[in-house]
């Protein structure tokens, strides 16, 4: 299919469906006309014959929700005049009628040289194809694929943030022929088959098929003196030491991506990525939440009824926070921009949880005091509790 057979058929009307038509009722329209017509159910039917071969080149445009965009962007590009000669001089209000042929070089004058004398074929397919013409793009050797690895980090190195050597065994680029795989003192040369532009087109009645050419495996070029190192692949397995920056704040799960330090492209195709797995040791003491830093503290009874002044650590040295008298446990006390350091500058919080300790011994001076302590105290709110116990008692 060329770019004048889009602006000459209507496809819709070939279907029987409406141009609103969904994706749906263009695959029944076609399924239901394509039984109906198939060479199989209408043996020696000529007609019959042609009419499956035009409902299936239709379904091939408007069945490919790509194809079908360009389809009605082509057609409405068309109808809509844009490209229409005006009568100068005739005093012909509009323009006048063409010949379709006229667009794609058919004319007398051997195409529209506003388009450089390539018709619109050229033209239509640099719109739709990225340009370059109506001929394939080559695709050129194939990438090389991703690597991944592991990192173990401190805990403290990955708030801070730190810089470490990476050393890999992976395929990397051969130094005898610089990832091109050929010989020393040679060079890959056009591919015979397909000249260099990595696929082959091959035709199928109405239809025409590109896929990558056997021959070279797509890469368009082929070696014909392999390099003696990597035998013309253009890469061997070596060790290889990166350093690798690990920004602060990095989480435990989190990967890393080095771009292009992957494996290298067969015969001198762009790298692959380097992805490193971030492993964070636990610490004895802190834990993390998002940008907060986590601390548990105990605390004594003593502490937690009359409040204290408490010392605790911190990443970057020592902070004092105030316990209020009465505080019980599990209260979260707040050290502000002491956590992690985010991207903008700013830092998470250090959260103390207390945690007040009960002593599982005491002397028999303790008890006394508490004994004495707890006559003088109100007894706990327990009420609701007591009323539901002497349902039961």
């Amino acid at each position: 299919m060329s770019s004048k057979d889009w602006i000459e058929k209507d496809y819709y009307a070939a279907l029987g469906v409406e141009k609103s038509a969904s994706s749906d009722e263009i695959k029944k329209a076609y399924r239901k006309l394509a039984r109906e017509s198939h060479p199989d159910h209408n043996p020696g039917d000529t007609g019959a014959e042609e009419r499956f071969k035009t409902v299936s080149e239709a379904y091939a445009v408007l069945g490919d929700e790509k194809k079908r965009r360009e389809y009605d962007e082509m057609r409405s590009l068309f109808g809509s005049g844009a490209f229409r000669r005006n009568a100068r001089g005739t005093g012909q209000p509009g323009g006048v009628p063409f010949d379709v042929s006229d667009l794609f070089g058919g004319g007398a004058g051997g195409g529209d040289t506003r388009f450089g004398g390539g018709g619109f074929t050229d033209l239509f397919s640099s719109i739709f194809s990225g340009g370059g013409g109506g001929a394939a793009r080559p695709r050129g050797p194939a990438r090389g694929r991703d690597v991944e690895t592991e990192v173990a980090l401190d805990f403290e190195d990955a708030v801070r943030g730190v810089t470490l050597p990476l050393t890999l065994r992976a395929p990397g680029v051969c130094d005898t022929c610089h990832g091109n795989g050929a010989k020393p003192g040679t060079q890959p040369v056009a591919c015979p088959v397909c000249h260099g532009a990595g696929v082959t087109t091959r035709n199928q009645g109405s239809f025409s098929f590109s896929e990558p050419c056997r021959n070279c495996q797509g890469v368009g070029t082929i070696v014909e003196e392999k390099c003696p190192e990597c035998h013309g692949t253009g890469g061997v397995t070596k060790t290889r030491t990166l350093n690798v920056r690990f920004p602060a704040g990095v989480a435990d799960g989190q990967r890393i991506r080095l771009a292009g330090r992957g494996e290298p492209g067969e015969r001198g195709g762009a790298a692959g990525d380097l992805f490193v797995q971030v492993k964070v040791r636990p610490d004895e003491l802190f834990g993390r939440t998002g940008d907060d830093l986590t601390l548990n503290v105990p605390i004594t009874y003593a502490e937690a009824v009359l409040g204290t002044d408490l010392r605790v650590p911190t990443l970057d040295g020592t902070v004092t926070l105030r316990v209020p008298p009465g505080t019980p446990s599990g209260r979260v006390l707040r050290a502000r921009g002491k956590g992690v350091v985010r991207k903008d500058g700013r830092a998470g919080d250090l959260l103390v949880t207390l945690d007040v300790v009960v002593p599982a011994k005491v002397s028999d001076e303790a008890r006394a005091a508490l004994e004495t302590f707890a006559e003088q105290t109100p007894p706990a709110a327990r009420e609701h509790l007591d009323a539901r116990v002497r349902r039961f008692s």
